[in-house]
């Protein structure tokens, strides 16, 4: 998720508090009355006084976000690439670790043109790694993966949405048992999403 904010809802006669979730491909409300808007669906974004309005086939939204609401109009109507959403930055070293396949194409030559890219075997003091993980078995490389991490690297986890053979609290449950902490998540495209690990600061070393 992007970001959230409690606030105040308008939308079809109703008015309601509750979260407001910006989503990586949609916006979402949880409250007295819940809505799910895809960023696809939008025809109309604006920001006035604090509030958001949205226009979307469903009819019009109003969201009471005081500062964030220009920053969120921002973020739907210009999102970041996925390779800035990952925190890939240029000169960092990066390793892939089954990463390969016509599903990760596109992205194996955005990060050629930025990073140091290792294939299959992650070298020491990487600043990233990605992981794909197809099913569950494939979660036990991860304790062994942080080791080839830098002190404040990240180990992203890439799995298949909605897929019987792994399920999202498979993933988290995988990197919480090797002493790793979860930190946000990422739609990695139309059929995969990327989970980011790091090592928890206390078990960092000092500087």
């Amino acid at each position: 998720m992007g970001d959230q904010a409690r606030c105040t809802v308008r939308f079809g006669g109703q008015e309601g508090v509750g979260s407001t979730h910006l989503e990586t491909e949609t916006l979402t409300f949880r409250g007295e009355f819940r809505l799910a808007i895809p960023f696809k669906d939008i025809s109309a974004i604006s920001a006035t006084d604090g509030w958001m309005t949205v226009a979307f086939p469903g009819g019009v939204a109003s969201f009471d976000l005081g500062a964030k609401a220009p920053r969120w109009v921002k973020a739907i109507t210009q999102p970041k690439p996925v390779i800035d959403k990952l925190g890939v930055k240029p000169g960092m070293r990066v390793a892939l670790v089954d990463v390969d396949g016509d599903a990760f194409r596109a992205f194996r030559a955005q990060l050629a043109g930025r990073a140091e890219v290792a294939q299959r075997t992650p070298p020491q003091d990487c600043d990233l790694i990605f992981v794909a993980v197809p099913e569950r078995a494939a979660l036990g490389k991860l304790a062994g993966l942080q080791h080839h991490l830098k002190p404040n690297g990240a180990l992203w986890v890439l799995r298949p949405k909605a897929s019987p053979d792994i399920s999202e609290m498979e993933v988290l449950d995988a990197g919480r048992a090797a002493g790793l902490v979860d930190t946000k998540v990422v739609a990695f495209s139309a059929a995969l999403t990327a989970e980011k690990f790091v090592i928890p600061v206390a078990r960092r070393p000092v500087a």
